[in-house]
């Protein structure tokens, strides 16, 4: 079984201006999950739903205390992208006996022309294929915690090295 863990971001339609949580999201990651059509056990919960900027190590906190007491062994966590490297970082340091992957969107999932759906369903088949570690997945690439930054002039993740 896969347990995916939500915290809104551009996957989720968030574009929030100020730091306090969001109500509801836009895009539901259910509806993204039945567009890709997948046959894995799923189950979804709702960590804390925010713009990635305002994301605090209280809330990080939260989300690894989800993962260790999660029965299951394959995490995925929807998160904004600004952040994403800075959650990977705080898990990985972690060394949790699981594998975990963070995934979100460069374009907002209420846009027709999103990566989400993509991006989801790669990061779903990257999951159950990668060794226990804490990974960023996007566009049809896969990172370390350990090995990753966002080229802010190209919008995309890139390894520091080979």
């Amino acid at each position: 079984m896969i347990l995916i863990i939500t915290t809104g971001g551009t996957i989720e339609g968030i574009e929030h201006t100020s730091d306090s949580e969001n109500e509801g999201t836009l895009v539901s990651i259910q509806s993204l999950l039945q567009n890709v059509n997948i046959s894995q056990e799923y189950q979804i919960e709702k960590a804390f739903s925010k713009d990635s900027r305002f994301i605090t190590n209280e809330d990080r906190e939260k989300l690894l205390q989800k993962i260790v007491q999660a029965n299951t062994n394959l995490i995925l966590i929807t998160h904004g992208t600004i952040t994403m490297i800075e959650t990977a970082i705080y898990l990985g340091k972690h060394n949790i006996d699981k594998t975990i992957v963070l995934v979100g969107s460069f374009i907002l999932g209420t846009d027709p022309k999103s990566d989400a759906t993509f991006n989801l369903g790669f990061a779903l088949g990257a999951l159950q294929n990668l060794d226990k570690g804490v990974y960023i997945v996007m566009n049809g690439n896969v990172f370390s915690w350990s090995n990753v930054i966002k080229n802010t002039d190209e919008n995309r993740f890139e390894k520091i090295r080979d």
